[in-house]
């Protein structure tokens, strides 16, 4: 029997709390609630949540220190919940490990949606399944990897001492682990897959809501900036430079591509 998914709120105002707690509940959520941030931490420590519900104006500390305490030993989604309009509060949540964020007043149907395509990504302790075999005769010529693979195994990927397995969901830097989150890693694995070719913002966009195509779903210039501020996460946790990049080269006006192998 598959294991029912889990929810933490983090969020003193009891109105939005209880609206929350409805809408993930019948997401089909197990939803527990905290009034406050140290209650809010201590709640993802005991029940590991997929994902985070957060308030960035908390009563007791800092919804930010919230992330940051978090991301020392959780892998959870984290949705920012703000009344804030300024863009510093966003670009700063993000950079401290959030994964998406939603203004209040929210509307619950973009809410379930945004959570259901982040649900849609493995976490980093799900094995992705080996694809099925298929009879010799029917086997297709392979495509030549934009990146060269490590041996033969299908979706390991090596770039200038990088290595990503999507198996796995590892990444390691000349042999050092590199502790990305979940958003982090997909990005970072759609420019390996990719190699040279250009990734827009847009494309990276429903990358990360699970669109396979366009849609016509609304693209924001907030959503393209979410993705530059985690472009700008996974260069820094890598120690890359982006005016001498080793690694994600940004092709201004476009998007990203992955830098020339060295």
């Amino acid at each position: 029997m598959e294991t029912q998914r889990v929810a933490v709120i983090i969020e003193d105002d009891k109105d939005i709390r209880d609206l929350l707690h409805a809408v993930l509940q019948q997401s089909g959520f197990e939803v527990h609630a905290s009034p406050t941030g140290s209650e809010g931490v201590e709640a993802v420590r005991s029940h590991n949540p997929a994902v985070v519900t957060l308030d960035l104006g908390l009563p007791d500390i800092d919804g930010f220190e919230v992330i940051r305490q978090l991301r020392l030993f959780s892998d959870a989604y984290i949705v920012m919940l703000t009344a804030r309009a300024e863009e510093l509060d966003t670009l700063m949540g993000l950079e401290a490990g959030a994964d998406d964020y939603i203004t209040k007043p929210f509307r619950p149907r973009e809410l379930r949606a945004r959570i259901s395509a982040m649900m849609r990504r493995p976490r980093k302790d799900e094995a992705v399944p080996a694809p099925a075999a298929v009879p010799a005769a029917e086997v297709p010529p392979a495509p030549v990897p934009e990146v060269p693979l490590h041996g033969s195994d299908v979706g390991v990927f090596q770039h200038n001492g990088l290595m990503l397995d999507a198996g796995t969901r590892t990444t390691q830097l000349s042999g050092r682990d590199v502790d990305l989150t979940r958003t982090e890693f997909e990005l970072l694995h759609a420019l390996l897959e990719s190699g040279r070719r250009v990734r827009s913002k847009t494309d990276l966009v429903r990358r990360l809501r699970g669109e396979d195509y366009d849609t016509g779903s609304y693209i924001s210039e907030s959503d393209e900036r979410t993705i530059e501020v985690h472009v700008g996460n996974v260069r820094r946790k890598l120690g890359d430079d982006s005016r001498s990049p080793r690694w994600l080269e940004t092709v201004r006006g476009v998007g990203y591509r992955l830098a020339p192998a060295q």
